[in-house]
C-alpha cells in the first residue's frame, strides 16, 4: 500500500503545537514532507533552539501519528533550527533566527545524547581530502587506546562508511522507532547509506538533511559511549551551521591536505566552528607525504607542512600528518581499515598517535574526567 503526502498531512492535523489547539500543519513550523519508496516518512519541525525541550513532545506525537498510518514503516521526524526564506511561524511566537552565541557561550545548545561523553565532529572545508578514511581510522584508533567509540556517517549526499568497513544490510528497527546501529571491527557505526540502495542519488534540501542527520543521532541506540566521531558532510553550509549549533558537540577536528586550495577551506571550516563556540580540538594534515615504494624517495605530491602552518597562525592544536600511502588507500577501498587489519604497521601508528593527542586535547576540556592511559608502542 503506497503512502502519500496527503496520508502524512491529514495524520499530522491531529498534533497540536501549543495550548491554543493550533495544529502542526497549519502552524507554519512543519518542513517539506517526504514519503521514500519503502514507505519511511521524513519531516522536520522548525524551531528555535532554545524552544527544543518543548517541543520534543510534539515530535513524540508527530511520529506516533505518522506511524498509526497503515502500511508506513518507519518515521524520521526531528526538531530543526534551519529555516528557509518562505517559512513563518504562524502562531504564537515565532522562532528567532539562528544566531552565533556570544563569546564564551558554551557550544552544548542541543540536549545530550544519554550515555555518550563527547561528539566530536570530523570536519573539512572542501570534499576530497579524505575525511571520512580519516574518521574511520581515526575512530579505530580510538578504540584501540581502550575507549568506547562509535561512528556516525553525516554525509547525507556521499555516505562512505559502509564501504570503508565492508558493511551492508539494514539496521534493526526497535519498537518501530529506534534503530540499533550496525557493528564493524568493534564500532558502532550508522550511516545513511545502511537506509538506501547504494545508487541512489540524496536529491535532498537542506531541512532533510538536517532531519535525518537529527533522527540518526538521537533515534540510535548509541549505548555508553566515550567518544562519538561524526562524519559531518564536506562545506560550511547550512547544514553544517545547524547541526554545530543544534548538537552538543564536544569540538570538532579539521581534516585539510596540505596544498593552498584545500588550506583556504579548511580556514573557512575553523571560522565556522569558532563562530558558534564549538572547541577546534585540531587540525590534521592528510596526504602528507608520498614514498615511493620502489626507491624510498620522499615527494610532497600536494605540498607538505601546509596544515601544520594554518593550526599556528589559526591558534589551533596541530594533531599530525598522514601520508599519502596505498596500503591506506587498498585497505579503505577493500573495507579493511588499516587500523583494524594492520594494528602494529607504521599507518596504523600514524593513526594511534593522532588519536592519542585527540583524546588529551578532549579530555582535558572536560575537567573532572580522567583520560585512560595512552600506551603507543
Amino acid at each position: 500500500m503506497a503512502i502519500s503526502r496527503d496520508d502524512v498531512m491529514k495524520a499530522l492535523t491531529g498534533v497540536a503545537v501549543d495550548a491554543a489547539g493550533t495544529t502542526l500543519t497549519g502552524s507554519g513550523r512543519l518542513s517539506q514532507v517526504v514519503v521514500d519508496a519503502n514507505n519511511r516518512v521524513m519531516f522536520s519541525i522548525l524551531i528555535d533552539p532554545s524552544e527544543a525541550e518543548r517541543f520534543e513532545p510534539v515530535r513524540r506525537a508527530a511520529e506516533g501519528k505518522v506511524l498509526s498510518i497503515p502500511g508506513v514503516s518507519g518515521v524520521f521526524a526531528s526538531l530543526t533550527s534551519e529555516r528557509g526564506p518562505n517559512h513563518q511561524a504562524q502562531s504564537g511566537a515565532a522562532p528567532r533566527p539562528v544566531q552565533p552565541p556570544r563569546p564564551g557561550a558554551p557550544p552544548n545548545q542541543g540536549p545530550q545524547l544519554p550515555g555518550v561523553r563527547h561528539i566530536v565532529a570530523v570536519a573539512s572545508g572542501k570534499g576530497g581530502v579524505g575525511k571520512s578514511t580519516t574518521a574511520c581510522n581515526l575512530a579505530l584508533a580510538l578504540k584501540a587506546q581502550g575507549l568506547k567509540v562509535g561512528l556516525l556517517d553525516a554525509d547525507i549526499y556521499g555516505p562512505s562508511v559502509p564501504k570503508l568497513f565492508g558493511l551492508s544490510g539494514k539496521p534493526n528497527v526497535v519498537d518501530n522507532r529506534s534503530m540499533e546501529p550496525m557493528e564493524g571491527y568493534g564500532l558502532k557505526v550508522m550511516s545513511i547509506g545502511f537506509l538506501i540502495e547504494p545508487e541512489t542519488a540524496m536529491i535532498w534540501r537542506g531541512p532533510m538533511v538536517q532531519s535525518a542527520i537529527t533522527q540518526m543521532l538521537r533515534d540510535v541506540l548509541w549505548g555508553e559511549l566515550d567518544v562519538l566521531l561524526v562524519d559531518m558532510p564536506p562545506g560550511t553550509g547550512d547544514a553544517q551551521l545547524t547541526m554545530a549549533q543544534a548538537t552538543p558537540l564536544s569540538g570538532a577536528v579539521i581534516v585539510s591536505t596540505p596544498q593552498d586550495l584545500a588550506l583556504i577551506d579548511a580556514r573557512r571550516g575553523v571560522t565556522m566552528f569558532k563562530k558558534v563556540a564549538v572547541p577546534i580540538l585540531g587540525v590534521i594534515e592528510n596526504m602528507a607525504t608520498f614514498v615511493c615504494p620502489n626507491c624510498g624517495h620522499a615527494s610532497h605530491i600536494f605540498g607538505h607542512g601546509g596544515a601544520r602552518q594554518e593550526a599556528e597562525r589559526l591558534g589551533v592544536p596541530f594533531l599530525g600528518e598522514v601520508p599519502l600511502n596505498m596500503t591506506i588507500r587498498e585497505t579503505s577501498d577493500s573495507g579493511r581499515p588499516v587500523v583494524a587489519t594492520d594494528p602494529d604497521g607504521p599507518q596504523a601508528r600514524v593513526y594511534r598517535e593522532i588519536a592519542a593527542k585527540l583524546w588529551q586535547n578532549l579530555s582535558g576540556a572536560a575537567p573532572g574526567r580522567a583520560a585512560p592511559k595512552i600506551v603507543i608502542e
